[in-house]
């Protein structure tokens, strides 16, 4: 499994509003510029975090984006989730129930429930809180 740029610049724009947070809405041109990523791709991840109840936006002069909730409440998978659609290593795992027609004869799909267990239970014990305390390239 492989995680889009989609995804990472979604972690790393939720990561930089938590450090920034004291100073109310956050520009999307600040993070963009703290973060080395274009605006114009910020502005299309944007939207799937404020749909999902992530962001809080500000109109006006002093506009942005804000977190909505307190960072411990927002978990890595669910910001990846929100970002790339599902966490799921192959295609039959992505939709619940499993549809597809093999999985009970599949030899193979215990590895993939196993790794999408692991995965989700790796990403859903980290929190932005927990990201925003970390100083760069500091390892879990």
């Amino acid at each position: 499994m492989k995680i889009s740029t989609k995804g990472r610049y979604a972690l790393r724009m939720m990561v930089d509003l938590c450090r920034h947070r004291d100073e109310g809405y956050v520009a999307l041109r600040d993070i963009a510029e703290r973060q080395g990523i274009s605006k114009k791709y910020l502005e299309q991840i944007v939207p799937l975090l404020n749909n999902a109840g992530m962001l809080q936006t500000g109109r006006g002069y002093q506009g942005g984006y804000r977190l909505l909730k307190e960072p411990s409440e927002y978990t890595v998978a669910d910001i990846l989730r929100t970002a790339e659609g599902s966490l799921a290593p192959v295609s039959c795992l992505e939709v619940s129930p499993v549809q597809c027609e093999h999985y009970n004869e599949c030899a193979t799909v215990g590895v993939w429930e196993g790794l999408y267990k692991v995965i989700d239970e790796y990403l859903s014990g980290i929190t932005l809180a927990d990201l925003a305390e970390e100083k760069p390239n500091e390892k879990n």
